[in-house]
């Protein structure tokens, strides 16, 4: 058994141990926000632990580096997806507010309706 075959056994099973995690966290949140958290953060680290554990199977560090760029795409897309999911759900009125601790977009929401710009959520 080689240093690579450790590496991957170890990293394979944690990586699905972060998607239970965030499947687990999923099914139990009660808020909007927070099954977002659950579906986006996990599971974004557990891609990159598979993926880097595929990565030690791998004969060529060329081909590994298709692997870091998939990794990378995870990293920039997710949490923008995921915060502007929040912000759309926001705007919309279906976040509960009363599982805020601060809420910061209150008065941002209420500007751009009060002035009939972009954010006002009527489609024209």
């Amino acid at each position: 058994m080689t240093a690579g075959d450790i590496a991957t056994a170890v990293l394979l099973p944690l990586g699905a141990a972060f998607a239970f995690t965030g499947t687990v966290g999923l099914v139990r949140f009660p808020t909007l926000l927070g099954r977002v958290h659950a579906a986006t953060k996990p599971d974004t680290v557990a891609l990159v632990l598979i993926l880097a554990g595929a990565a030690f199977q791998l004969p060529d560090l060329r081909v590994a580096a298709w692997l870091g760029l998939a990794a990378l795409f995870q990293f920039l897309t997710v949490p923008v997806l995921a915060q502007t999911f929040g912000r759309v759900a926001y705007s919309r009125g279906e976040v509960s507010t009363g599982h805020l601790v601060t809420d910061e977009l209150a008065d941002a929401v209420e500007r751009s309706r009060g002035s009939g710009g972009a954010g006002d959520g009527d489609g024209a």
